[in-house]
Order: C-alpha cells, then structure tokens, then sequence
C-alpha cells in the first residue's frame, strides 16, 4: 500500500498503467474503489492516479471541518510526492470543486481539466430540493447496506435505476467493499461542500475544460454546469440526456469516450453546446 504524507495528513493512492499523467478526483465519502469503471480504461494509455481524500478509505482521518483549500494541499502535495509535474486532471461532484481549487491554485501544472457533476459554490450555485439533502444527509442508525440503498435514486437516474440493473449493482458492489465512511468524516467533508466558493475566480482560468453534467442530476442540478460553462473561458459544456449524479457509473462507457477525446484534442462531438 502507497501513502503520501503531508504535514497534517496521509494520503493512501493507487497508480496505474502508463502513459501521460492522469489523476482522478472522487466526490463526498468516495475513494481510489470509486474509479472501477475508469481505471482499466484509462490505464491502458494513461497513467492513472486515484487517491482516497482525507476523511475516506485508507487515508488518514483528522478532525473537521475541512475546506477545499484543504483538498487542494493534499491533492498538489500527492503530485509533488510522484514527481509529477503536469499531468490531465479530472473532478466528479465534490472532487469537481476540490479540482477547480487546485487548478486555480497551480493552472500551470495542469494541462486541461474535466469537471463533472459539480459547481462552483457561493451564492451564484443551483442548490438541490431540500428534502433531497434532508433524506441524503440522514445516516443515523442505518447500516452501511442501508445507507447505499437509501441513496441510490439520488445517484442514478429513475431509468438507469429501471432499466440498467447491472449499472446499479457494480457501484453497489463497489460501495460495499470498502468500510463506511465515520459519520465524522463525512460531515467533516460535507463542511468543504458547504463553504466552497471560487466562482468569481474562474475568470482566471485559462486551463482548457470540459464541463459535464446528467440532465436528471437531483444532487447537482445540471444548471451548475451552465453557470461553470459561463465563467470558465473557453469551457465546453456537454449535457448528457436522461443522466443522474453517477455519471462515472451510469454513463461510463460514455463518459470515459468524452474524457479521453478531450484530453487527446479530439473534437467532442456528443450533444456539445458552447456557452
């Protein structure tokens, strides 16, 4: 097992095949297992790098709140440790944010960046029902077979969950093979989401992006993604019809088609609208 250490946490990672440098972002409460549709994928062309956040999997667990500044430490610190000096970049849902950070951080080690299923926080941000916060949020006393049941409909799509059963499984599976996350960590984690703010920053930007986003997304409304398309200069806004949260999971052949063609400087030709 590979640990980066920081100066206040460790950081359990994984690396992957070969190639130019490709480092992936997990979302709230995910991790290096969130990556089971990517890694075989991307490995065969890319070097892959998944990470467990601080407060989930393998890495270390400090006390909350944390902030996306936070992410960012560990994620630049994770690049320092492997040498790596520039490398593709990708971000889904709270990993979007803790990728917009780390970018405006250091735009010049990065050589594009893909944001999906994410915003940019603030005021300006599309905020999901409140019931659907409520009932995602509320974890006490459930199992963690419970708590993954509970929140499937929020991550996929009424008809992934309907018609694509083996979709829903394999992100099941894959939540069920690591311990649950400490209601700590996550609130811990959930703290950074809620005090995330860098979109007046994103003018800055001149990181080629690719902004995605399910149509059906009841977490992150896919209006997020228009407002991310708007202040990123030059971003490509790709809507993927019918979609829920899980893009990585319910979309994955889809998804990895679109990362690899925008990261090779191939046109992207699904459904593009420009903002």
């Amino acid at each position: 097992m590979a640990y980066c250490p920081t100066d206040s946490v460790e950081i359990y990672y994984e690396v992957h095949g070969s190639g130019p440098p490709l480092l992936l972002v997990s979302g709230l409460g995910g991790g290096t297992w969130s990556w089971y549709g990517q890694i075989p994928y991307f490995s065969r062309r890319y070097t892959t790098i998944v990470f467990d956040n601080r407060g989930a999997g393998r890495s270390s667990m400090p006390p909350g709140p944390y902030t996306m500044s936070d992410f960012a430490s560990d994620t630049l610190a994770l690049m320092d440790h492997l040498g790596i000096e520039r490398c593709f970049l990708a971000g889904l849902s709270m990993g979007g944010m803790i990728a917009q950070e780390t970018v405006l951080r250091a735009p010049g080690r990065f050589q594009a960046l893909a944001l999906g299923c994410t915003h940019c926080g603030g005021d300006v941000r599309i905020s999901p029902d409140p019931e659907v916060i409520a009932r995602f949020t509320e974890n006490e006393g459930l199992s963690q077979e419970e708590i993954i049941g509970k929140n499937l409909p929020f991550f996929f799509s009424r008809r992934a969950m309907e018609e694509d059963p083996e979709a829903v499984e394999a992100y099941r599976k894959a939540q069920m093979s690591v311990p649950l996350q400490p209601p700590e960590a996550f609130h811990a984690q959930l703290a950074a989401i809620q005090t995330f703010d860098c979109c007046d920053r994103l003018g800055s930007l001149s990181v080629p992006t690719l902004v995605v986003t399910g149509t059906e997304d009841v977490l992150v409304p896919p209006g997020n993604a228009h407002i991310l398309a708007r202040r990123i200069p030059g971003a490509v806004l790709v809507e993927l019809e019918g979609a829920g949260h899980a893009l990585h999971a319910e979309c994955r052949d889809e998804l990895n088609r679109l990362l690899d063609d925008f990261f090779s400087g191939r046109p992207i030709h699904m459904g593009e609208n420009r903002e």
